[in-house]
Parts: structure tokens; sequence; C-alpha cells
């Protein structure tokens, strides 16, 4: 069952800058940055309020996906995340329904979240993010 969308994320090539920009101008909150080594990417989430959340991303080695996107595309939206209850079972009712998805099983994601993607050219150009909270399970 969907759950709603968690955030919208951004790639940036500088993520002090980003941070900076999102703080310091636009008056939102940073809620924090972290590593994700196995993306090789750096994110800070921006709480934007009413429960809105930005995820920007930077790329922390040339290359990573992030890296790869910038070159590409520039700066901009990356993805949409949408919470799950059960990723395992949401991923099979996708691939049932001829749903490319990038990820074949859940993998770690930022804070603790379990994480798929799903292939743009399977759902209307956009890249998406299915993303479990550690707290479905409990």
């Amino acid at each position: 069952m969907l759950k709603g969308m968690t955030h919208v994320a951004v790639a940036v090539g500088n993520l002090d800058r980003a941070c900076a920009f999102w703080q310091d101008v636009m008056g939102a909150q940073i809620e924090g940055r972290t590593m994700v080594p196995a993306q090789k990417i750096e994110i800070a989430f921006v709480k934007l309020g009413g429960g809105a959340r930005l995820e920007l991303l930077s790329p922390t080695d040339d290359d990573s996906p992030v890296a790869r996107f910038l070159a590409k595309n520039g700066p901009g939206m990356h993805h949409i995340c949408i919470g799950v209850d059960d990723i395992a079972a949401h991923m099979e009712h996708l691939a049932d329904h001829g749903v490319k998805l990038i990820d074949r099983a859940p993998r770690s994601g930022a804070e603790g979240h379990l994480i798929a993607f799903l292939h743009p050219s399977s759902t209307l150009g956009t890249l998406i993010e299915l993303s479990e909270s550690p707290e479905t399970k409990g």
C-alpha cells in the first residue's frame, strides 16, 4: 500500500552551497547530512514544512550514479520517493505488472529505510524510489 510521497530528490554538484541556499536564502531547516557510501553520495534533508522534504544528493565519487546524472543533465530533480508498507511485496506486484525494477531486491538507504528504484521507462518518465520505513516492520 502506498503511504504517500516522502521526498523529492534534487541532484546538486556542491552540497555545502545547496544547503546554504535552502537554509540562508529560502529559510528552510537542514535536518542533517549523511554519507551513503554504497551509493557514493552525501545527502542532506531539507524540511519544508507540512511534512514535505527535499533530499539533496551530491556525489562523493566521479563514478557514482548521481555524478553521471549531473554530467548528463546538470543539477535538478533526480527522483521522487514514495513510502510503502511492505517493499518486497510491492516490488513483486510491480514486477508482475511489467514494471522494470532497477533493484531486484530492497537495499539499505538513508535513515535506516529499505529502498528500491523503478526504471523511468516503466513509470511514465520519472525515476521512482520506493521506501519502507524501519518503523513499518517494527
